[in-house]
């Protein structure tokens, strides 16, 4: 896997001290509200689990799953729901929380379908942030960094299932994903 990778973006460090400071200003931002962690699966579970030992006031988590790549590189633009909340959201301050926010049309579409279902409030908390590749009008209210315009893998972010595993997030080499 390593030899896929052809440059290290955040290391294993890097990516912890993101964790602690987003953790560190959620905490203050929802020390007296109902705070509802929503990891979206599958990208999203290392930063999840780092986040939400970095969050110092009490919430709950649960998880949804979205599809909108299939086996490719590029988003279909086709979103689907493959495993939805079990948690009914009235009364919670949602925090969504998502890996990288690429093209906005997936957190877009999850964002609208939470919404309908009356939280107190609803917020994105991304790791990565890709403004370049937006195509719809949509800001996360907490990201840890930018990211350039390439593939990036790596805690939690997958090419075809793989190289979830490594434990900092790396671009991908084009010759990988492009065969």
């Amino acid at each position: 896997m390593i030899n896929d990778i052809e440059k290290i973006l955040y290391s294993e460090e890097e990516l912890r001290e993101i964790a602690q400071k987003l953790g560190a200003r959620i905490s203050e931002d929802y020390k007296d509200k109902n705070l509802l962690l929503v990891s979206i699966l599958k990208g999203s579970v290392v930063f999840m689990a780092d986040l939400m030992r970095a969050i110092t006031v009490p919430c709950k988590i649960d998880f949804m799953c979205v599809s909108s790549y299939g086996s490719g590189s590029e988003s279909s633009g086709v979103v689907k729901i493959v495993k939805d909340l079990d948690i009914n959201l009235k009364g919670y301050d949602v925090l969504i929380v998502e890996d990288i926010l690429d093209s906005g049309r997936t957190l877009n579409y999850v964002k609208s379908i939470l919404l309908g279902r009356n939280p107190s409030s609803i917020k994105i908390c991304t790791l990565l942030d890709k403004p370049e590749r937006r195509v719809v009008d949509l800001k996360a209210d907490y990201f840890g960094m930018n990211v350039p315009d390439e593939f990036v893998v790596g805690y939690g972010l997958d090419f075809d299932e793989k190289y979830r595993n490594l434990p900092f997030i790396g671009i991908l080499k084009r010759e990988v994903y492009s065969e």
